[in-house]
């Protein structure tokens, strides 16, 4: 029994006589893992000292001055997105969304340039591009970008007629929402640089769908009717243009035609006089027999008889040469 109470005696007097060795090694074990810190590969750190930001640190093993700096870590190479008038429930390859309930609904419906309504569903990809404006210059900045980027919408969206909103000028809004969303997050100095608009999808409240959709129909109905017209048109008027060509150069083809033949006919006719002028009984006979032979084939079989009526010559087709 003295043995152990001497045993226990020796051991506190060892430890009295180590104690502030063991405090000291203790005290340099916190401080050492205190003074060092890991930022990971997507991540930058921002270091403050009592409060104020010293310096902004890149991935790797980092050190600082324990009990008297602090380090925040953003996340800067992550991608964020916030979306407005839906919410997604599951991602994955088939990713569910939820269209339902208040704030969705009151998110989405906007007011056109033309006082129609449409329900716009977007999304906003951003990033943090500088942590320490956007931990410190701005209390809340996912909040303060969400309440911008709905302000920015409407701005946008207000300034254009339902049609242009629901076809036409969607990729055009999509652009001017990101590019005045940038210049305010700069103007507020939210830390955040804005990756990407992507309009959702567009739709008329379901008050008024069914009467939209059939405005829809009927404009498609006309452009489809305008598109066929031109078409017949573009068939129909070459066509009607070529013909028009065509008759006007067989009218000028025919009028040289007679005038060249008017012309030789002219022509002969004044060989012929010229050939009568000389020798007016010979032309004559002549003239008579080529108009002979040019008439008696025509005329068939036919006999020919004196002015008295005694004698008959038969004429056959045949002889006649």
């Amino acid at each position: 029994m003295q043995d152990q109470e001497f045993n226990v005696d020796e051991i506190q007097q060892l430890v009295k006589k180590h104690y502030k060795t063991v405090g000291i090694v203790i005290v340099l074990l916190i401080v050492g893992f205190s003074s060092f810190f890991q930022v990971g590969t997507e991540e930058e750190a921002v270091v403050t000292r009592f409060g104020k930001h010293v310096r902004t640190v890149t991935p790797g093993l980092k050190m600082k001055l324990p009990f008297m700096e602090k380090v925040y870590k953003v996340p800067v190479e992550r991608q964020k997105k916030q979306e407005f008038g839906f919410r997604t429930q599951q991602a994955g390859v088939r990713t569910t969304y939820s269209r339902t309930g208040s704030v969705t609904k009151d998110e989405a419906v906007m007011l056109t340039g033309d006082l129609n309504l449409a329900n716009v569903q977007w999304v906003v990809q951003y990033r943090v591009s500088d942590p320490y404006n956007y931990l410190f210059k701005v209390r809340n900045p996912d909040n303060t970008l969400r309440d911008l980027s709905e302000a920015v919408t409407r701005q946008i969206v207000g300034d254009r007629t339902v049609n242009e909103v629901l076809t036409i000028g969607r990729a055009e809004i999509a652009s001017e929402v990101k590019v005045l969303l940038q210049e305010m997050g700069r103007e507020y100095s939210l830390g955040i640089e804005i990756a990407q608009v992507v309009l959702q999808d567009i739709n008329p409240p379901e008050s008024v769908k069914q009467a939209f959709n059939a405005v829809n129909e009927a404009q498609q109905e006309r452009e489809t009717l305008i598109n066929e017209a031109k078409s017949e048109y573009n068939k129909v008027i070459p066509r009607a243009r070529g013909e028009a060509e065509e008759t006007i150069q067989k009218a000028e083809g025919y009028a040289t035609q007679r005038v060249n033949n008017a012309q030789g006919e002219v022509a002969r006719f004044n060989a012929l006089y010229n050939e009568y002028i000389r020798a007016p009984e010979v032309t004559k006979r002549r003239i008579y027999l080529e108009t002979m032979q040019l008439v008696l084939p025509k005329l068939g079989d036919k006999i020919i008889t004196s002015e008295d009526g005694n004698s008959m010559i038969p004429l056959l087709k045949k002889t006649i040469k």
